[in-house]
């Protein structure tokens, strides 16, 4: 049996989700139609995925908080005080400050990179939030003690980073009774362009990965400066929404071959990756880590479409159809 601590860090990987999920459903939006078909489908493929990984857990043996996690956790809140203050003090925005963090921490000291990104995306918070540093130290720190504590859950999910730091930031806004900041919902005409930038950005990580033999936090941070410049400067109006919508999709391509089997399922990821961006727009504003867990959602219901696929024929082989 895995310890304690492991198994409540599973169940923030699962609760954080639907949190965000649900405020999403309860947002006043106008939805197209189908679009809670959608989200059940989302939910329903997830807990398959779910289930495997509770039992997958048991292998482990729940080891102690040793010197390697202290410095994982103080990494993650030092990273989301440095990020927020790159976002808000030096203004370069929260798309622009995380990339920046992972993207610097990714080449130089690499034995942290993944804790450091972890930390930048509570960083991305809004003041409209955590108005202070001191929140946010609060919310890397939680987010840092979560991150040792599922250091076995779901590893080689895309987006996993992100509803960490989501977490951290729930919890310490549950903790000091704050109110999220306004959110508007996205227009849903917006749709075709966002899934295009969501997929090309999904590709772009692969690629940088597999055959530009980047580190997955280095090729996802390269794709967050690259877009966080381009299309700001590109198309005024829109870019900084492209832009984050890829920032977003690079977390999926992030994903593992063990987890998403083919490139094709990362696309696929990556394709339903812009539907949930649009479909969580409005809920959790200003909270960071909105934008890996929706990468992680969306990793987990193809995953568990694979999965699903994969019982179904099982036992279409074991039971042949009566002739």
């Amino acid at each position: 049996m895995y310890g304690s601590v492991q198994l409540a860090g599973y169940l923030a990987l699962l609760v954080t989700p639907a949190a965000l999920l649900l405020g999403a459903v309860r947002a006043p939006t106008d939805p197209p139609s189908g679009l809670l078909s959608v989200q059940f489908g989302v939910v329903l493929a997830g807990t398959v995925v779910a289930a495997t990984e509770r039992r997958r857990l048991r292998e482990f043996e729940a080891v102690g908080f040793d010197r390697t996690d202290a410095v994982d956790a103080l990494a993650v809140a030092a990273a989301a005080v440095g990020t927020y203050w790159l976002s808000v003090s030096v203004g370069l925005g929260p798309v622009l400050a995380s990339a920046a963090v992972g993207l610097t921490v990714g080449l130089t000291i690499r034995h942290v990179d993944g804790a450091a990104y972890c930390g930048s995306f509570v960083g991305m918070a809004s003041p409209a939030l955590f108005p202070s540093l001191e929140w946010v130290a609060l919310a890397g720190l939680l987010a840092g003690l979560a991150f040792v504590a599922t250091a076995e859950s779901f590893g080689g999910f895309g987006g996993k980073y992100g509803t960490i730091a989501l977490f951290g930031c729930i919890a310490t806004a549950t903790l000091t009774d704050v109110d999220y900041a306004g959110g508007g919902s996205l227009a849903w005409r917006l749709a075709p362009v966002i899934v295009a930038v969501a997929v090309v950005a999904t590709i772009v990580t692969i690629g940088l990965r597999t055959r530009g033999g980047l580190s997955s936090v280095v090729a996802s941070a390269a794709v967050g400066v690259v877009a966080g410049v381009a299309f700001p400067l590109l198309l005024p109006e829109l870019g900084a929404t492209l832009a984050t919508v890829a920032f977003c999709a690079s977390f999926v391509g992030m994903s593992s071959g063990e987890r998403l089997e083919s490139t094709g399922h990362v696309v696929g990821a990556g394709l339903l990756c812009g539907v949930v961006f649009l479909a969580v727009s409005p809920a959790l504003a200003g909270a960071g880590g909105k934008l890996g867990t929706t990468a992680f959602v969306s990793c987990l219901a193809v995953a568990g479409a694979q999965e699903l696929h994969a019982v179904v024929r099982s036992r279409g082989r074991r039971f042949p159809p009566s002739r």
